[in-house]
């Protein structure tokens, strides 16, 4: 068995919000701005890991659509986004919000790993429906407990967390890369037991060491072409 560690995944949320004026414009306009994007992020869909397509419309105010993307190469993701900024939709679109992040195995999960995980070194994304994503971070005391204390409140965590079969929890990191340090994303067809999970997780101790968890998205899985007709 080779003892070279598993190859950790670049994996990006860009959320996009449509200009006013976008709606303004003739419908073969948008017809034609629609079918490039779709062009273009099928071409990367062919070359990243994952490219996932969520609505955002009646969930936030801030932000219509968001492209879940992983790849190997940082450079698929930078051209995609390239390609995006260049299009014809490109300038009628904002990017309210972006996280970038990796994969890597968690240093407290060992006794709690689950089948086919592989260390949360791959992404193994599911069908569900509702995708549910958020930044974090941890306060600077929680670095400072020893590692047994740290294991023994994430015990707790993740004991919550296997009351919840039905959410499936995908956490990626972004230290030194991006402000956050985590970016945690669940999927699930049953909004709410998520919303059961994160009131449970709430009341436990761990929560006392969160600095940061917002903002929360709120998406709806649909193909591409779906979340740009709900921009008008």
């Amino acid at each position: 068995m080779s003892d070279e560690a598993p190859r950790q995944q670049f994996v990006r949320f860009a959320f996009y919000k449509a200009l006013p004026e976008w709606r303004r414009l003739e419908a073969r306009d948008k017809e034609r701005a629609r079918c490039e994007l779709g062009e273009i992020v099928g071409a990367a869909d062919e070359k990243m890991v994952v490219l996932r397509t969520y609505s955002t419309v009646g969930t936030r105010g801030d932000c219509d659509f968001l492209l879940w993307q992983v790849s190997y190469e940082m450079d698929d993701i930078h051209k995609l986004a390239a390609d995006i900024n260049s299009s014809c939709i490109g300038k009628y679109l904002t990017m309210p919000y972006s996280y970038l992040a990796m994969t890597k195995r968690s240093t407290y999960i060992d006794k709690h790993e689950h089948e086919g995980q592989e260390g949360r070194t791959r992404i193994r994304p599911t069908d569900r429906r509702y995708f549910f994503v958020y930044p974090f971070v941890k306060t600077r005391p929680w670095y400072l407990l020893s590692f047994e204390e740290r294991q023994k409140l994430m015990n707790v965590h993740i004991e919550v967390g296997h009351k919840y079969p039905s959410v499936k929890l995908n956490t990626t990191y972004s230290f030194g890369l991006d402000d956050q340090e985590f970016v945690v994303a669940f999927e699930t067809d049953q909004p709410q037991d998520f919303l059961d999970l994160v009131m449970a997780l709430r009341e436990s101790e761990l929560s006392l060491y969160t600095l940061r968890d917002t903002p929360i998205f709120t998406c709806v899985q649909m193909p591409l072409a779906e979340c740009l007709a709900a921009l008008g």
